[in-house]
């Protein structure tokens, strides 16, 4: 019964997280968006700290039920084993723990964390892992499938779906997202949980703790015969069938042992546990709690599918080509390069919640993955403030309209040479487009070199302007970030 609960809370879980990823809505949030919240990393680095204990009396209580409930990464691997069980039964067997590697492992990453490495990091913080997976590979799946509902709906003239453009946000995510599933799900596949126990920081942590936990399965000796199906079908690969021992620091809590044991010799229990050997002395014992198995996973590579765009079908649109900013651009909230910089695991959420897709990975070798904004898709408008909403980590703090109206994230810049004005011909674009006024466009003046001029003390870095001007490939104006965001 345990095992089976265990198993329904966490398909609840990756399936509701799983979902909020793919979601581009943003209806999901409303009710999903704690589940964000809830996970390890995001909460230290949010300095939620009432997360932050409950997780941590969790595991003093239960053992690492984080590991195979809560955590998505850590419910994918347990997919995977599951899979692997179907074609190699009774594969594992007992090994010792990697406890340097996993030491050395977790020393490492906090260190790249505290220098501010937060790019290379992250490229093994489990939530933030899955959420690049889901986001980049997944959620193309779940758009396409959208397109085509809403291709039927259409037809039918009802309007609940709606298409959407599909496309590569960034190839250097695509690919350590396809990487990251690869070997992650290789190693579930063959060898179960060995990379939630070698390598994730989160399940050193927790591992820790959860020698300590209260509630952990414990061996009777007097009922085991020594048959080792616990052992063989333990991913975790924790249980020493000759010594009738547990790795507490390694048990994710599945209760699969408990299960397999069809003598009913391992049981969950309190405390340290007692065990009896075979020489009749009592030796103490202990260990663990809940994890996880079922869910199917697909993969599938995001290809951009985008229509045509032509004027008045007659010619074809040129593309916008981005600019070269000296500042990259972060989302208001943010409060600077640094503070974001610190606090972002790049796990994509933002990204994919962006309505107006203004919101992209960077590809800066010290920030890769880490969202800013470009604008040739899209402005950022200034009653949106989805992605401080959604933000899990506390890089993007969250801000109402009223707040957004006040923050200026950068700057527009003109480019005179490549302004229609300096040609001769119309255009009021810039101006028009922009929604504190803070372009103004003087005609009139022959021989100038510059019509338009940007108060820099009303510009708040929307992107309005660089987005809607007519220019290509190189708009005529665009926006330079600022390293600390200002109040105006």
């Amino acid at each position: 019964m345990l095992r089976k609960i265990r198993i329904v809370l966490a398909v609840v879980f990756f399936a509701a997280i799983t979902l909020l990823l793919l979601d581009f809505s943003g209806v999901l949030h409303t009710y999903l968006g704690w589940m964000a919240k809830v996970q390890l990393l995001p909460a230290v680095l949010a300095l939620n700290f009432g997360v932050i204990a409950g997780l941590l009396v969790l595991t003093l209580v239960l053992g690492r039920v984080y590991c195979s409930v809560i955590c998505p990464m850590g419910v994918m691997q347990d997919c995977f084993s599951w899979l692997g069980g179907k074609f190699m039964k009774n594969r594992f067997h007992y090994t010792k723990g990697h406890t340097v590697l996993r030491i050395v492992a977790l020393v490492v990453f906090v260190a790249l964390m505290v220098l501010g490495l937060n790019a290379i990091a992250i490229l093994v913080a489990p939530y933030s892992a899955y959420g690049r997976v889901a986001t980049t590979l997944f959620q193309p799946v779940y758009m396409w499938v959208n397109n085509m509902i809403a291709y039927f709906c259409e037809r039918a003239d009802t309007y609940a779906f709606y298409h959407v453009d599909v496309w590569v946000k960034s190839v250097v995510v695509l690919v350590v997202s396809a990487v990251t599933f690869v070997v992650i799900g290789f190693m579930s596949f063959r060898w179960g949980r060995l990379w939630c126990n070698t390598i994730c920081p989160v399940g050193t942590v927790l591992g820790f703790l959860s020698k300590f936990a209260w509630l952990k399965p414990h061996i009777d000796d007097k009922k085991c015969v020594g048959c080792g199906k616990c052992a063989k079908n333990c991913k975790s690969q924790c249980i020493n069938p000759e010594t009738h021992e547990i790795d507490y620091s390694r048990c994710v809590a599945c209760m699969d042992c408990m299960d397999n044991c069809k003598l009913g010799a391992i049981k969950l229990s309190g405390g340290c546990g007692k065990k009896q050997t075979k020489a009749g002395e009592e030796v103490d014992t202990s260990r663990r709690k809940f994890v996880v198995t079922t869910a199917a996973v697909g993969a599938a590579m995001a290809v951009e599918a985008q229509s045509t765009k032509v004027d008045g079908g007659l010619a074809v649109i040129e593309d916008k080509q981005l600019p070269e900013r000296q500042v990259p651009v972060k989302p208001f909230g943010a409060q600077g390069l640094k503070h974001f910089s610190q606090h972002c695991t790049a796990c994509q959420l933002c990204v994919a919640e962006c309505p107006e897709k203004v919101l992209r990975p960077s590809k800066n070798l010290t920030t890769m993955m880490q969202p800013e904004m470009q604008f040739d898709k899209g402005y950022c408008r200034p009653d949106c403030t989805r992605c401080s909403e959604v933000c899990p980590a506390g890089a993007i703090k969250k801000i109402d309209i009223a707040e957004k109206s006040a923050i200026s994230v950068g700057h527009a810049v003109t480019v005179p040479h490549n302004c229609l004005l300096s040609s001769g011909e119309e255009c009021h674009a810039c101006e028009r487009h922009c929604p504190t006024g803070a372009i103004t466009i003087m005609e009139g003046i022959e021989g100038a070199h510059n019509n338009v001029t940007v108060n820099e003390q009303l510009c708040i870095g929307c992107g309005a302007c660089e987005h809607y001007c007519p220019v290509r490939p190189f708009s005529a104006i665009y926006v330079e970030g600022r390293e600390t965001h200002q109040t105006i």
